[in-house]
């Protein structure tokens, strides 16, 4: 059993009334505590930038050359936040409900219910940095909808909504370099984390362009870094994200919970074919005045604008008419999956739907169309080479964002005391399926609201007491083991590349624990991965040195431990008898096809500890309890 530290009292003043019981650190002595934030994205940007300007001496880590390179800035849709301006009947306890529902009853109600209540500050705290959202005619902040929600909650900037949140970000994270509260190192990957008496107590890292490996202590460590969408190689992902922080955690203690909930996103360009490295997402506010639709017959050979309306179907808005083109992602993903599996799918491969905007062009005018969407058409257009005003987009379900992630409690702190888990890197907020425009919500609420409250209680008691030394023999011992990775790679002089193992396990990853999940296929990839990892480590070819910038040894490290993560993430499916949001067992479903939950064995966390072999880890459970959001089936009908 886990204990979450939830406060006591009610829903809506917990988070309120556990600010003012917490310990705190006065201003004074904030300058006297290092913090380390590994990861510059929304979450640890934010997070360094509001931690610094708070006065803790902060050393912030990424692995790219500037902050604003993350992959937050590759977000295009939007932020929820309840402000309620369209006076459609919303609230923090609908976005709070919605949220809930949304993941399919799978996430812990008191954290889900603080990012609901703090996502109108997120709103504030970034037009006061001067994001430029999108506004209505008479200067107000427009709003439009997405998936899973019936009101119009999702802020937004174009089709560039991440980038501008960055920037906001990325502004305040360089005010504080300036300001000398923040050490921004760039170009350097976190390779370990360093435990001393069960406590986070510092990093091994690597520099990137010398190959350089140090050791930098702190009282306390903070991953911001991401998901872990890449294990599936195609991905929506930039193809440098990586589990390889979190995973590093995970072995020095830190349990990984709900790794199987991955979310496969319904609207990406399909892949033109299987030497394709990466898949590009079109937001899904698209799905706004976009409709879906494929054609009624498998042997349709008419193109699209030649296809009467009798011979579509827009199954979506045919299976849910309440939510149409809006249901959430889940939902979306697994009805495209069907009529493709049909044979009904579109384009010279077959592998897509069509997102048509020829009605909303005709209704609205292409000007609007272009207000509102202009960069995203110009996107797809650059590259499939079809101009998405004459002709319909095609899209596809593919691998997006990860809702499992290290197992944090309601201060987002790990099982390791002093090492904290933010953003996506965390499992906290999103159940089994995030709602979209939901991710970036989760980033900044906690680097900027949530994290600089908790990390003080965790901090307070240990004033007056240094960081430990960077001499201790837990950080030899932790250097040793990266520098003997290092040199296997490198020694190992095989036959194939990085790239081919990581492809070989991205396609047993998807075909097996991917959009759908069956008992046999899971069975056969816990017997594939392990065989592979074995291959990969006898036979991975790493050219190079490792003293110089070498991006093949980079790969390698981030693989293997996508080797150890896709086999909890099948261990993790295969003991889940049921489906739920993202985690679809085709053994358990409704009459019509829908996910059907089994709310008396497994309304619980699974969160994993790792034994020192990836193939028997030992699972925990928190088990959710549902005061406020009464369990029932979900239905967006």
């Amino acid at each position: 059993m886990l204990d979450a530290r939830v406060p006591d009292g009610p829903l809506e003043t917990k988070w309120e009334h556990h600010k003012f019981d917490m310990k705190l650190v006065n201003p004074a002595n904030k300058r006297r505590f290092q913090i380390i934030v590994v990861g510059t994205g929304l979450a640890g940007a934010s997070a360094a930038a509001t931690l610094g300007e708070l006065g803790y001496r902060v050393k912030a880590f990424t692995y790219l050359d500037s902050p604003r390179r993350a992959h937050s800035i590759s977000a295009q849709g939007g932020i929820n936040a309840a402000k309620n301006y369209h006076s459609d009947g919303d609230s923090i306890f609908r976005l709070f409900y919605d949220t809930v529902k949304g993941g399919d009853y799978r996430s812990r109600e008191a954290n889900v219910y603080r990012l609901a209540e703090v996502s109108n500050n997120i709103i504030d705290q970034c037009v006061a940095q001067g994001v430029p959202f999108a506004r209505e005619y008479g200067g107000l902040l427009d709003n439009r909808s997405f998936g899973g929600a019936q009101v119009s909650r999702t802020f937004y900037a174009r089709g560039q909504t991440g980038q501008q949140l960055l920037l906001g970000a990325y502004q305040a994270l360089a005010r504080q370099v300036k300001a000398g509260t923040v050490e921004l190192h760039t170009g350097i990957e976190m390779l370990d984390v360093v435990v001393v008496d069960g406590k986070a107590v510092g990093i091994i890292v690597r520099d990137l362009a010398t190959g350089e490996i140090s050791r930098h202590s702190a009282h306390a460590v903070v991953l911001g870094t991401g998901g872990y969408a890449n294990a599936y190689y195609l991905s929506t992902n930039a193809m440098s994200c990586n589990v390889t922080a979190a995973w590093r955690a995970h072995r020095k203690g830190a349990l990984f919970a709900n790794p199987s909930f991955t979310q496969i996103h319904p609207t990406a360009i399909p892949s033109s074919d299987e030497f394709q490295s990466k898949l590009t997402l079109m937001s899904e506010s698209l799905r706004n005045d976009g409709r879906i639709w494929v054609p009624k017959d498998p042997d349709e050979s008419r193109g699209p604008a030649d296809i009467p309306e009798d011979d579509r179907d827009y199954y979506l808005e045919r299976r849910y008419p309440s939510f149409g083109n809006l249901a959430p992602r889940d939902i979306s993903s697994r009805a495209a999956k069907v009529v493709v599996d049909e044979g009904r799918g579109v384009g010279p491969l077959k592998n897509g739907v069509y997102l048509d905007f020829a009605e909303a062009i005709e209704r609205l005018g292409r000007d609007a169309i272009d207000e509102k969407y202009g960069n995203l058409f110009e996107m797809y257009e650059r590259i499939t080479g079809e101009d998405p005003y004459q002709v319909p987009m095609r899209i596809y379900p593919a691998p997006h964002y990860t809702m499992g992630g290290l197992w944090v409690d309601y201060h987002l702190q790990t099982t390791i005391p002093g090492l904290f888990a933010i953003g996506e890197a965390n499992f906290s907020d999103h159940g089994a399926n995030r709602l979209g425009a939901s991710a970036l919500m989760q980033g900044l609420a906690d680097g900027y609201f949530v994290l600089p409250y908790t990390i003080g209680d965790y901090l307070a008691p240990q004033l007056g007491s240094p960081p430990v030394d960077t001499s201790a023999s837990e950080f030899d011992q932790a250097e040793a083991e990266v520098r003997g990775q290092i040199d296997r790679f490198l020694a190992t002089n095989g036959t194939r590349s990085v790239d081919w193992f990581h492809r070989e396990l991205g396609r047993i990853l998807w075909d097996n624990c991917g959009m759908a999940r069956n008992r046999s296929g899971l069975e056969k990839a816990l017997s594939e991965i392990p065989a592979l990892r074995e291959e990969f480590e006898k036979d991975v070819r790493v050219l190079g040195s490792a003293d110089t910038l070498n991006s093949s040894l980079e790969k390698a490290g981030r693989v293997a431990d996508f080797f150890e993560l896709a086999e909890l993430m099948c261990k993790d499916a295969l003991v889940r008898e049921e489906s739920c949001g993202g985690h679809f067992r085709e053994e358990h479903q409704t009459e019509d096809g829908e996910a059907l939950r089994d709310d008396d064995d497994f309304a619980h966390v699974s969160a994993w500890e790792w034994s020192g072999n990836a193939s028997a880890p030992t699972e925990h459970r928190e088990v959710l309890e549902f005061e406020y959001v009464e369990l029932s089936q979900r239905s967006y009908k």
